[in-house]
């Protein structure tokens, strides 16, 4: 039988799957504590999102400390532990190949607290009053 193509949709479907696998990997390994590092143990750290490249080979993980603080720190500690989340992922997700993992802060939270703040604007609520 003849293989179907592949789509577009079908290949970002594929990769919105496996990043959020990935996800949810690195969210547990975080969560149990399984990174022995007193910076990761001390701050709850959230991962928001994982974009993968289409090859799959690239991970960029957006990840956001509770309570914001230390953001700098977690960030660090996470990258001095790269190889070993790496691994885990690797073991868990049983690709061919495995994702290299970058971190970066997730900076969408304070995007969506600039724009509330310029909606809440009294010249942007009398804007929109007047519709």
């Amino acid at each position: 039988m003849a293989r179907q193509p592949h789509t577009n949709e079908d290949q970002s479907i594929r990769l919105l799957k496996v990043g959020e696998r990935v996800r949810h990997i690195l969210s547990e390994l975080l969560t149990r504590q399984s990174v022995h590092d007193d910076t990761l143990s001390a701050h709850t750290v959230s991962v928001t999102e994982v974009r993968l490249t289409p090859d799959l080979r690239q991970a960029k993980a957006y990840v956001k400390p509770l309570l914001g603080g230390d953001e700098a720190e977690v960030l660090t500690a996470l990258r001095r532990n790269t190889a070993y989340l790496q691994r885990e992922v690797a073991q868990r997700l049983g690709l061919k190949f495995a994702p290299k993992l970058s971190f970066l802060a997730d900076e969408s939270f304070e995007e969506a607290g600039r724009i509330d703040q310029l909606l809440s604007d009294p010249r942007v609520t009398r804007d929109l009053d007047k519709d």
